[in-house]
């Protein structure tokens, strides 16, 4: 799966991989539905440092069509409220 942090650019993921991120994304969920801003900072920023960690970067010139779009690193609880769906930032697997 192609993800692509904004502002950053993307990566490629397995569908192992993003099972593993559903953990941290369902952490997000919950801070979000809390309001608690430093719990979702620091979620945040663990969910895409492991995104970059387990994803193989593609090239800045790559234009492949994302399947999942993830918040950038400032972004805030609020816009990251809008992006989300009952099932959090990613989706379940198929």
């Amino acid at each position: 799966m192609i993800v692509r942090i904004m502002g950053e650019g993307q990566v490629e993921l397995t569908e192992a991989h993003v099972r593993e991120l559903d953990a941290l994304d369902d952490e997000l969920l919950a801070e979000v539905e809390r309001g608690d801003g430093d719990g979702f900072r620091r979620t945040l920023a663990a969910l895409l440092d492991r995104v970059r960690a387990l994803g193989t970067p593609l090239p800045d010139d790559s234009l492949e069509p994302s399947g999942l779009v993830l918040p950038a690193p400032d972004a805030t609880l609020d816009e990251v409220r809008t992006l989300l769906s009952d099932d959090g930032l990613i989706p379940p697997p198929a």
